[in-house]
Formats: C-alpha cells, structure tokens, sequence
C-alpha cells in the first residue's frame, strides 16, 4: 500500500518504518527540515534499538523516503497516519493543535478518497473534531472527496519499538466502517501471520483503549511503589512480595517493579489527560488521581532517603547518579525521574556528577548547566569522592559493576538504589551501606 505518515517523531519514524520493512511503499513526512536532513543523510534523530539499519535498509531499496513536502505525500498516499505530538497543556489535557494542524494540511491536498489514520495519542472524541476539520476545509475548496477517520493508537515500548511493531501483541483499529476496517486488516495481515492480532471497534472505544492500558499499567508501577513503602515500615522485603503476588496469574510480574518512580513521554502525559478527560465530564477517576500523586511522591523518594542518612543540609556532599534516561534503552528524558532527583540534590546543597550510556546529550538539554552539576565521562570515574552512589537508571552495564574499585574511589560507601539492582546482602558483603526501595 501507499502510505503517508506525518510526524518524525517516536512513533512516527518507527511505525512508518516498520510498515515499509513489510514491503509498503512509505512517505514520512514532517514540518523540522533539520530532521527530514537527518534522515537523508542516514542519521537517526532518536536512540532505539535497531531503528537505524531498518530505516538505512529501507531507504536504500526505495520502500521508504523523507519529505517536507506534504501535499506530495498526501497526493501519493491511500492511507495518512497523523503521528504527532500531543504534549500536555498547562491543565493536564491534551494539546490537539498539532493533530488539527495536520488534518488541514490533509484536507487543503487530498485530491481523492483517503483514510485518514489518528495514530497519536488523542483525548476520546478527537476522530470526530478531526472528521469536522477536513469536512470544513473541503467544503470551502468546494470539492467532495470522500474520506474516512480511523483509530489506530500504538502500543510501543521505548528501548524495544521494532520488536512491539513487527510483532504486536494486538491491533487496535476504531472504525465503523466495514470496507475500511478490510482495508486495515490487509495492512496489518503481514504482522499477524501466527494469529489475527486486530481487533475491530468503535472509534471512541479505541481512543479510550490508549489511555485505559498506559493507565493500568501506571497503576500496577503506583501501587507496588505504596507497598513497597509500607514494607521498609513494616519491615518486610517487598521483593519476596513482589515474587509472591507475581506467580499469580491474575496478576503477574510485569509492571510490579517497585522503584524511584515511573516517567517517559507516555505514563504521566496520559495518566494527566485521562484525569482531565474525566473532569471535564464532571466526574473523577480518584484511582488515577492516586496513581499520579504516589508517582510525583516517588520520584523524591531517594533524596529522602539521603537526608535521612546525611541529614536536610547537604552542603559539602557530593553524589554520583548512574543512570538518567526515564528507562534503559532510550535516551528520552521526558519526566525522568533523574531530574527531580537531582534538582533535589542540588537545591539541598549538595554537587552531584552524572552518567548514562546513551542519554548524556539529552540530559544536557533537559538539565542543563546547573551550578554543582558535573556530567561524567563514564560510571567509574564519576564516583571519585562522592558521599553516595544513587542508581537511578537500571542499565544492563550497570548491574554488575566492580564494586571494590567503586568503595576505593568512594569518600562514603553508600549506595542508595533506586532499582532494587543490587541485592541488599551483595552490597554489604562488599563493604557497602545499602538503602533500596522496600528492602530489608
């Protein structure tokens, strides 16, 4: 099929090359030309795993091209993906002006029928202001192009994108269109070769189904984090918990994890709008309400736990943070939990030196250049004469460190887990005074 996806952005970029490695014929399209430069050049504006050679491979056999030029893509395309951003506005809602935005580009240069594919992240009834928009513009170009508005929300995991794509636990498609809903079947058919992975609904029930699944898995990260606090009190190890409530099958142990919070560019944005979505109907989702106020309170819980062992005032101490990228396998830094933490170090007083594998540039333009904050060259280095080691990110490199040249360059062997990489017993055997999340 012929395909135009606007947006070169995460979701974007992989799904429009994940559709091209099926053997469409893809058009990505995007309004930065510093980006759409990048990409012909070869250079991949996001760190994921593997997304570079699949994207070079593609452009190279002619499946897969980069444009600013979006009445071209639009003319040459049956199918149009919006896959913009939707960043939360000041009240926690979502911003639609960039998915309008599109739907008029859309609308002002179809010359024929398309369907138009809502593969954002949008607010429940978006298809139909999207459906309103192009149905105005045609009608004032005087033309009477037929279309039809999907959605096809994704469902990526950030660090493992290209595995969620080619082969998805699901598709999600909101139509009530048959014909439309064959058409989509047929572009999905190639990911779903061991089953029918589509699911066929209502255009609403499929926006909501975005927000529903971010949000319970959300919930699942909120709740193990309140047990996991109870259990330092109570003096139980929420690990043994975690494995025991796991092996239940209704529950199961993904999405259990207790740790310094959750972030991304997902989680807290949909969690927000959801909440808003509800308020705005007069009514409240007080779970998620919840959910968002535990993860805010998580996110300071390693600084807490530093000023209980060192006391409020940290001037004079310094502090080694492994890790910055909300998760391993990216360098997103949108609501990393890094940041807080190490705002909160700084604002009481201490100086705090960083690493991560691969988001150091992003953390750059997250951070910035605070007074007290050193960005390091690799994980050893940094923790020369440091008061504490704060794991924040748990990257593979960093689970089995060598931890007696770590307490040799360490003023204070301290380390303050935010994981629950290091088992509580490892860490002492080796000299270390260890603080992790619900552990004993």
């Amino acid at each position: 099929m012929k395909l135009a996806v606007i947006g070169t952005g995460y979701v974007g970029l992989v799904t429009g090359t994940c559709f091209a490695e099926m053997g469409n014929q893809v058009i990505c399209v995007d309004n930065d030309e510093t980006k759409i430069n990048m990409l012909n050049n070869g250079k991949i504006p996001i760190w994921e795993p593997g997304l570079a050679a699949m994207v070079n491979s593609n452009v190279e056999q002619e499946r897969l091209s980069f444009t600013t030029d979006i009445a071209r893509a639009v003319k040459e395309s049956e199918i149009c993906f919006i896959a913009v951003g939707t960043p939360p506005g000041d009240d926690g809602s979502a911003d639609l002006q960039y998915v309008l935005a599109v739907a008029e580009s859309i609308a002002l240069n179809m010359d024929s029928y398309k369907i138009i594919v809502d593969k954002s992240t949008v607010p429940v009834g978006t298809a139909d202001l999207v459906k309103n928009t192009v149905s105005a513009i045609l009608a004032e170009r005087g033309v009477d192009h037929g279309f039809d508005i999907v959605s096809n929300p994704e469902f990526l995991k950030e660090g493992s994108a290209i595995a969620d794509s080619m082969k998805p636990d699901r598709v999600i498609v909101g139509t009530d269109n048959q014909k439309v809903a064959d058409i989509m079947q047929e572009l999905y058919e190639p990911f779903s070769r061991s089953r029918d992975k589509t699911i066929i609904m209502s255009v609403r029930s499929a926006e909501m189904t975005k927000y529903a699944a971010n949000a319970m898995l959300a919930t699942k990260i909120s709740f193990m984090n309140d047990i996991a606090n109870l259990c330092e009190k109570l003096e139980a190890d929420v690990e043994d918990v975690r494995k025991g409530i796991g092996s239940d099958s209704r529950i199961g142990y993904q999405f259990i994890y207790p740790g310094a919070g959750y972030g991304g560019s997902c989680f807290p944005k949909d969690v927000k709008a959801l909440i808003r979505m509800a308020l705005k109907e007069d009514s409240h989702v007080r779970v998620l309400e919840a959910v968002e106020a535990v993860n805010d309170d998580q996110k300071m819980v390693l600084v807490n736990k530093v000023k209980e062992y060192y006391g409020e005032n940290l001037t004079g101490r310094t502090f080694a943070v492994w890790g910055l990228a909300f998760k391993p396998k990216t360098d997103d830094m949108r609501e990393a939990p890094s940041i807080k933490i190490i705002k909160g170090l700084i604002a009481a007083g201490a100086k705090v030196k960083v690493y991560d594998p691969v988001a150091m540039e992003t953390a750059r333009k997250a951070i910035g250049e605070l007074d007290g904050l050193s960005y390091g060259k690799d994980n050893y280095s940094i923790c020369e004469g440091v008061d504490g080691l704060l794991l924040v990110t748990e990257w593979n490199q960093f689970r089995n460190p060598d931890f007696a040249l770590i307490k040799a360059r360490m003023r204070k062997p301290v380390i303050f887990d935010g994981r629950n990489v290091y088992t509580p017993a490892e860490a002492r055997r080796s000299g270390f005074e260890y603080f992790g999340i619900g552990r004993v």
